[in-house]
């Protein structure tokens, strides 16, 4: 494939605060590069780096963009450029992985725009970052992680990760391209005091709401919701063909609410401050 483009995301959250990590690594046709892309409720920063400063480690998951190392294991930061002065070391406890690969039987699709992965839903973070003299805290706190790969983000989108009593969850639903033929498709995981739930388009799910700012997914005799309250987004870049020449936005931490019910009996309802929310669809408002 002649543009690609490959990306991770770490989500590290505390009572004090929330930062995501994007390295990345880019391809477009004779262009190649990286970049590390961090998000805080207060600013958003990109780092474009020469292809040769990304270094795959010894190890299933373990690499290094510039002068920062991410792995299973946790997370060193060196991040200096203008504007951004990010450092400070990160340790990860056991990841939680899902069931099964999150693209079902679609990860054998070939030419498929973008293929998502989901690395760990739940895990523990301590440590600390320095992120332009402001200092975040991590002691036994969340994290999550996940990637994409492909060529190009979808055109219309919505994705939603947290945190909250018991579990966490990730959804997303998309505008997929396959041939002359366009689909909505959903991938969704719920881990719930250890049981872990998933609705997703091979499974029968399917999206029957996208429209401000909330999407409601219905899979037999189960429905999920999620609604975006109050963005409180940050600029970043998102591939097209290879290149970060799309502009998203992305409230790291936000509020929105989540409901759940299966066989009509509501399992969890509620609404969280620390939400993180992308909603690239023109049905927001």
């Amino acid at each position: 494939m002649q543009n690609y483009f490959c990306g991770w995301y770490f989500k590290c959250q505390s009572k004090r605060g929330t930062v995501a990590l994007i390295p990345a690594i880019h391809r477009h046709g004779n262009e190649k590069f990286a970049s590390v892309q961090l998000i805080t409720e207060g600013g958003a920063w990109n780092i474009s780096l020469p292809y040769g400063q990304f270094r795959k480690g010894k190890g299933k998951f373990k690499f290094t963009v510039g002068k920062s190392r991410f792995s299973a294991e946790g997370i060193s930061l060196q991040l200096s450029s203008e504007g951004l002065s990010a450092h400070g070391d990160l340790r990860f406890g056991e990841l939680s992985p899902i069931g099964y690969d999150i693209m079902g039987p679609f990860k054998y699709l070939p030419f498929m725009e973008c293929r998502h992965s989901v690395m760990s839903m739940r895990h523990t973070v301590t440590g600390e970052l320095d992120i332009n003299g402001i200092l975040y805290r991590f002691d036994g706190d969340m994290g999550y992680i996940e990637g994409d790969r492909g060529y190009s983000f979808p055109k219309e989108y919505a994705w939603t990760q947290c945190f909250f009593d018991g579990g966490s969850l990730m959804f997303s639903v998309a505008d997929i391209p396959l041939g002359r033929f366009h689909f909505t498709g959903v991938i969704g995981i719920i881990n719930w005091y250890g049981r872990e739930y998933r609705l997703a388009t091979y499974l029968g799910a399917k999206a029957v709401k996208i429209k401000n700012g909330e999407i409601v997914i219905k899979q037999g005799k189960s429905t999920f919701s999620a609604k975006l309250i109050e963005r409180r987004s940050q600029p970043l870049r998102a591939p097209t063909n290879g290149m970060m020449s799309r502009t998203i936005h992305e409230s790291a931490s936000c509020r929105a609410e989540y409901r759940f019910e299966e066989d009509a009996k509501v399992l969890f309802e509620f609404e969280s401050n620390t939400a993180s929310f992308e909603y690239e669809y023109s049905s927001l408002y």
